[in-house]
């Protein structure tokens, strides 16, 4: 993993998981030119997560037995084509559709991830996940004001006719960047879906990893989804564009989880995860006094996103020190749980407002953070501690 191939990962993948966020600001838009309601529209989003959910279970645990050489541009090929049809859907209904096939297709940047730690050396390993993984961060925080701001000069079509062509433009530059890479493993397609249960099921680490990791998402939803309804609100009532804007303040969780890689390669993984989330509750316990302060909420939202961007990262690189031959798989398990622990996150938000506003948020913020510090404190020297990569018993 030289320093070149390492920032055409970050880049990559960070593209790629912007492809699920280009419609998030423009429904308005979007609604207006195709005729539809607001309702409507927002099954864009609703698709698109789904979409995305099935390319992780069904499609990223084929980088354990597919050559990745080949397998990333072609799915960057696909999101390239389902990004077209996007661009040029005549109805709201196809555009649905469209936006739908394009979540299961993006998960390019959920294959690159684990070859990034099968292609590092174990010294260097969680510095390279770290980097790539700072492009997806960095692809998620600013992929909505870019395409607001596309949106606005050359109408919402245009985005996604921009990213069809950075899709093709990166398939070919992997294409002819991935090393040649003999399949980690070999069996059918329906073993091997079954095989993300047994390797979690096997791997006590893993499962106790798994947890942190989806509360951690939990709590990152939970916030964010609270923030827009308490901006949106008086006394601050921003428009939407501006609310938007606070998610720039969450670049600085990006810079940060390439340092946390290095924590990681010097053996101070656990630790620095433990700090990580007594950074969260300080943060959330920040936000309980931040309802009526800007200030105070850039500080929260910096503070939170340098936690559990980093707890997030540590626990990435801790599964794919489990199994040399599974990290697709261990990745697609991580994937499914953060996105139930982002859906229960976000569920759990709206009830919390419409119950007892930012003070019920905030204080089920810390006890999540409690319950993650628990879970940390009883595996730190036990469960969660990984005793050396393994093999897939049975596989062949």
């Amino acid at each position: 993993m030289s320093r070149r191939l390492t920032f055409l990962f970050a880049v990559a993948a960070g593209a790629a998981i912007a492809n699920l966020y280009w419609a998030q600001p423009l429904l308005g838009f979007i609604a207006a030119d195709l005729h539809a309601g607001t309702a409507t529209a927002g099954w864009l989003v609703t698709a698109t997560q789904v979409g995305y959910a099935v390319g992780v279970l069904l499609l990223v645990p084929l980088g354990d037995v597919l050559d990745r050489r080949r397998f990333v541009p072609v799915m960057l090929l696909t999101s390239a084509a389902a990004l077209l049809l996007c661009a040029l859907a005549p109805s709201i209904g196809v555009l649905i559709l469209a936006v739908g096939v394009l979540g299961v297709t993006t998960i390019s940047g959920q294959v690159l991830t684990p070859l990034a730690g099968d292609l590092a050396g174990d010294a260097h390993r969680g510095r390279i996940v770290g980097v790539v993984g700072s492009g997806t961060l960095t692809g998620i925080l600013a992929s909505r004001a870019i395409s607001g701001f596309v949106a606005d000069a050359a109408g919402w079509r245009a985005i996604f006719g921009l990213a069809a062509g950075v899709a093709v433009l990166l398939a070919i530059l992997l294409h002819r960047a991935i090393p040649p890479l003999a399949p980690r493993t070999r069996m059918p397609y329906p073993a091997l879906i079954a095989s993300v249960g047994g390797v979690v099921v096997r791997e006590r680490a893993a499962r106790w990893t798994l947890v942190l990791a989806a509360t951690g998402f939990a709590s990152f939803t939970l916030l964010w989804t609270a923030l827009t309804f308490l901006l949106s609100g008086p006394p601050f009532e921003y428009p939407v564009p501006v609310i938007g804007s606070f998610g720039l303040a969450g670049l600085a969780g990006a810079l940060v989880v390439q340092r946390a890689g290095r924590l990681h390669d010097r053996g101070w993984s656990l630790p620095a995860t433990g700090a990580a989330w007594v950074l969260a509750l300080g943060a959330f316990a920040v936000a309980a006094f931040a309802g009526r302060s800007v200030v105070l909420i850039v500080i929260v939202l910096i503070m939170i996103d340098v936690a559990l961007q980093a707890q997030a990262l540590l626990n990435r690189a801790r599964l794919f020190a489990v199994s040399h031959v599974a990290r697709s798989r261990l990745n697609t398990a991580l994937g499914i749980g953060n996105f139930i622990g982002g859906a229960l996150g976000s569920a759990a938000a709206t009830v919390l407002w419409s119950v007892g506003g930012w003070t019920a948020v905030t204080t089920t913020g810390m006890g999540l953070c409690c319950f993650a510090l628990a879970v940390w404190a009883l595996g730190r020297r036990g469960p969660l501690v990984v005793r050396g990569a393994t093999a897939d018993h049975g596989e062949g």
